[in-house]
């Protein structure tokens, strides 16, 4: 199918193409849906959206929604799990196209799945990749600027976003908002049979004119993780960091609605050793080595600033940055924002080749350093591997070297969507074991 929407963009003049392309893409989604007998009948289907933190809360639902007992399929930019059988995601998509989306719908209720989870990207709810699917709960994470380019600006990103919510109340869904981000308002405005704010301090049902609200306490970040009380339960997860919190209490909201009781979800959280790729320790001692997925602008200070803030690096510990950013023309507007953060939080900063796809990836880097202070020395090496290498060569006791930009992803695409098989955590433990010999 994208074969021909390729051939068709040669034949046809660009504006019949872009007048006729809702109207395709509306089709496949029926069609799709149709072919595999519209498989999210009869499951209890939750779709989470937002710029960050979406992989990290359908990994931790489909844990607990396991640890309660339930039969469970998830999707995401990670990978696909039905029950306990899991594939990677190389698709290179958070949101798969809506055939592989209905396949895998039908594999999980085929498979006896009682609940489903999915990532829900703005480029996916452009595309109608969300129609025909029985959404019964929308999750939104937080957003920020991301695929400006892509959308025309960034009220239209929240747009495709507040569409999918939008639907989700028309069905007599269940919203779930991060009531701390700033366009929360936007997301609890529709009419929806029951509405779950969440924030750092509580947890609020709102269902008609009635609210409540249950209470987070005793709230603690640590080089161990994150510990609270929540309805009369302690908690605790490994996962660093207050962005990892919120994502936490996404979670718990959703356990809320389903009526999943606290002390199920708590055990799920103990029992989660991390996400891959996202804040990964490949190496604890003699100095730290992470690798993590953050390609954002508003991702990458969460992910400098916990690793400043959760007591991991002792007084005078460097941070040596690993940095890239996605080429292919795909948000150019954040990589100088990028190198701004970079250059205000690390010690060393390294810039590296990162996904060019056609963008040459020298452009790409110069790009990032525009937002460097004059004083700032960097090093540009194109090898990502080599990138890495110099970075873990630099690091003394004590210090950290964050790897980020791909987290635990594949793949590195070159021109043409070429893919080059690539782990950032297996390259950096194999430099790891070059620097001792």
């Amino acid at each position: 199918m994208g074969y021909i929407l390729r051939v068709i963009k040669k034949i046809i003049p660009r504006p019949v193409v872009k007048l006729l392309r809702p109207p395709y893409h509306l089709l496949l989604a029926f069609l799709a849906a149709l072919f595999y007998r519209f498989p999210s009948q009869g499951m209890i289907v939750i779709g989470v959206t937002g710029t960050n933190g979406k992989t990290t809360v359908v990994e931790l639902l489909h844990a607990v929604l396991k640890e309660a007992g339930f039969s469970v399929a998830s999707a995401s930019s990670l990978r696909f799990k039905i029950n306990s059988e899991v594939e990677q995601n190389q698709l290179k998509m958070t949101m798969p196209g809506r055939f592989a989306l209905q396949k895998f719908l039908r594999h999980s209720s085929d498979a006896g799945c009682s609940y489903a989870v999915l990532e829900v990207t703005s480029e996916g709810i452009h595309q109608f990749r969300n129609k025909f699917i029985s959404f019964s709960v929308a999750v939104l994470t937080n957003v920020t600027p991301e695929h400006i380019e892509s959308h025309g600006s960034f009220e239209k990103y929240i747009a495709e976003k507040l569409k999918f919510f939008e639907e989700t109340a028309r069905r007599n869904g269940v919203l779930i908002v991060n009531g701390d981000d700033p366009h929360a308002s936007r997301f609890l405005a529709f009419h929806a049979r029951k509405k779950y704010i969440y924030s750092h301090s509580s947890i609020t049902a709102q269902e008609g004119a009635t609210d409540r609200k249950k209470d987070i306490s005793g709230l603690r970040f640590g080089n161990a993780g994150v510990n609270f009380s929540f309805d009369g339960t302690s908690f605790s997860s490994c996962l660093l960091g207050e962005f990892n919190a919120l994502n936490i209490f996404a979670v718990l909201s959703v356990a809320e609605a389903l009526s999943i009781p606290p002390e199920k979800t708590a055990e799920a959280l103990k029992k989660l050793s991390g996400v891959p790729g996202r804040l990964e320790f490949v190496q604890r001692e003699p100095f730290y080595v992470i690798a993590d997925y953050a390609h954002t602008p508003d991702a990458l200070q969460k992910v400098y600033e916990t690793l400043r803030q959760s007591f991991l690096l002792p007084s005078g510990a460097k941070m040596h940055c690993v940095l890239g950013s996605t080429g292919g023309g795909r948000d150019k507007w954040k990589r100088p924002e990028m190198g701004k953060i970079a250059d205000e939080m690390c010690d060393t900063v390294i810039l590296t080749n990162e996904d060019p796809y056609d963008e040459p990836p020298f452009s790409i880097m110069n790009d990032i350093e525009k937002g460097f202070s004059p004083h700032r020395t960097s090093k540009k090496i194109i090898d990502r591997r080599e990138a890495i290498h110099e970075a873990l060569a630099s690091a003394k006791p004590g210090d950290a070297v964050i790897i980020t930009g791909k987290g635990a992803e594949p793949f590195i695409m070159g021109p043409e969507n070429t893919k080059i098989p690539w782990d950032d955590r297996v390259a950096a433990n194999e430099e790891l074991q070059r620097l001792k010999h």
